[in-house]
C-alpha cells in the first residue's frame, strides 16, 4: 500500500514526492505517462552527443531564495544569464527592448533619459489596460508593437493580442538601459549536468517507486495508494465533462550542424519571418564543450501534448468549474501548470509544490498528534 500516488514526474510531482518521502516518511508511487521523468524540463545526450531540451529551453531563474535552495540540494549550478536577440528590420537587436535596441533600430545614439522620453511620446497610455495589446501600445507605442510583439504573439498563442488577456505580455520588460540580460532575478543558473540528472537524484529514494509510460488509470484498482496528487491537466481529471479547456501546443524541430557555433546569441526570437517562432543553441545554455552545436527551433500549433494554458476570459470561466469539481475531491490535490490552469514559470511550480507539502505535512503532524497519547 503506498500513502500516495502522484500523477506526473515534472517539477511539481518530483518536488511533492521527494518532499513526502524524505520530509515525512512515506511510501509514494510516481506515474508519468511518457518515458522519461522531468517533465518538459527533460535534457539527454542527442546522437551526436550534444546536451539537448527535448522540449525546447528551459532557463531557470528565480527571486526566491528558499526555491533556490530547495534545489540546489540535488543539483551544482552553472552561472548562467540567458540573453536573446530578436530578427526585427533586418537586423538582430537586444531583445527585451532597451537603449540599444533602439540606437540601432532607428540609427539614433540616445541617452537612457532621451530613451524614456522618447518611449514616452510614442506611448498611448491606457487607463486600464484589457488585453496584451493594450499594455504593449501603452508602454512602447504602436510602431514598435508590430515590430517585436503583435506577429510573435499571433504565432505563439494562433491569437491576436487584441484577444489575450493582460497577463500575457505584462511580464516583458522594457529598458532604457544597456542591460541585455533576458532576466534581472537574482538567482540564475542553469543545473550544472542537465535537469535530468537534477530530477534522478531528487527521486532517488527508497520510499519512492516510479512507473514511467503508464496512465494512472491503468492501474487504479490493481495498486493501492490512500491519497492522489494530480499534476495533469484538471479537465482530463474530469474526463472533460464541461468542455476541454484550450492549451497551445510546439512542434519541436532539431538539427545537429557540423559547426562549433551557428548563432550569435543562445535564442533569436523571429517576430515577423518563418512559421517557427524562435531558435536556440543549447551549448551557450550548458556551457558544454563539443565541436558541433545542437540547435531547435519552434513551432506553436493547436495538437499536441497541452504546454501553455491559453489566458482568455472565457477559458478563465471554464476553468473554475473544474476547480469547483477539484475542491471537492478529498482523496486528491491538483498541483501543477496544467492542473491548476496556470502560466507557471519552473520556480513558481517549484514553490507551489512546496507551499503544498507545508499543507499536507501540517495535516500529517496533526493527525499524529491526536493519534499520540498524551504525556501524564
Amino acid at each position: 500500500m503506498f500513502d500516495y500516488c502522484i500523477v506526473g514526474a515534472g517539477f511539481a510531482g518530483s518536488v511533492l514526492a521527494e518532499r513526502l518521502a524524505r520530509g515525512s516518511g512515506k511510501r509514494v508511487l510516481v506515474v508519468e505517462k511518457r518515458s522519461h521523468i522531468g517533465g518538459n524540463a527533460y535534457d539527454h545526450y542527442d546522437d551526436a552527443g550534444i546536451l539537448v531540451h527535448r522540449y525546447g529551453p528551459h532557463i531557470f531563474h528565480t527571486n526566491s531564495r528558499d526555491v533556490f535552495q530547495y534545489l540546489s540540494r540535488f543539483t551544482e549550478w552553472r552561472p548562467y544569464e540567458h540573453h536573446v536577440l530578436a530578427s526585427v528590420d533586418g537586423q538582430r537587436v537586444p531583445m527585451p527592448i532597451n537603449l540599444d535596441t533602439l540606437n540601432r533600430l532607428y540609427s539614433r545614439n540616445m541617452t537612457s533619459q532621451e530613451a524614456e522620453a522618447y518611449l514616452a511620446q510614442v506611448a498611448e497610455p491606457h487607463d486600464h489596460p484589457r488585453t496584451s495589446e493594450d499594455v504593449v501600445v501603452a508602454r512602447v507605442g504602436r510602431e514598435l508593437y508590430e515590430k517585436f510583439f503583435r506577429n510573435y504573439t499571433r504565432k505563439q498563442w494562433g491569437l491576436d493580442p487584441s484577444q489575450l488577456d493582460a497577463s500575457v505580455t505584462a511580464r516583458v520588460p522594457v529598458r532604457t538601459n544597456r542591460d541585455a540580460r533576458y532576466f534581472t532575478d537574482t538567482y540564475q543558473a542553469m543545473p550544472k549536468h542537465g535537469y535530468t540528472r537534477m530530477f534522478e537524484n531528487m527521486l532517488d529514494h527508497d520510499n519512492i517507486h516510479v512507473m514511467l509510460q503508464t496512465d494512472y488509470r491503468e492501474i487504479e484498482g490493481l495498486i493501492p495508494y490512500k491519497s492522489m496528487i494530480y499534476s495533469g491537466p484538471v479537465d482530463e481529471y474530469f474526463d472533460s465533462c464541461y468542455g476541454k479547456l484550450p492549451y497551445r501546443s510546439l512542434e519541436f524541430k532539431h538539427e545537429t550542424h557540423d559547426q562549433e557555433w551557428f548563432q550569435e546569441a543562445p535564442v533569436v526570437n523571429f517576430p515577423n519571418e518563418h512559421l517557427y517562432t524562435r531558435s536556440t543553441e543549447f551549448k551557450y545554455l550548458t556551457g558544454q564543450k563539443h565541436p558541433k552545436t545542437s540547435i531547435v527551433y519552434e513551432y506553436p500549433t493547436d495538437d499536441g501534448d497541452p504546454y501553455y494554458p491559453i489566458p482568455r476570459p472565457e477559458n478563465a470561466e471554464l476553468y473554475k468549474k473544474y476547480k469547483a469539481l477539484a475542491d471537492v475531491e478529498s482523496r486528491t490535490r491538483f498541483v501543477g501548470r496544467l492542473a491548476t490552469y496556470k502560466y507557471y514559470n519552473m520556480d513558481q511550480v517549484v514553490a507551489q509544490a512546496l507551499a503544498t507539502y507545508q499543507k499536507i505535512a501540517g495535516v500529517i503532524d496533526g493527525a499524529h498528534a491526536l493519534a499520540t497519547p498524551l504525556a501524564e
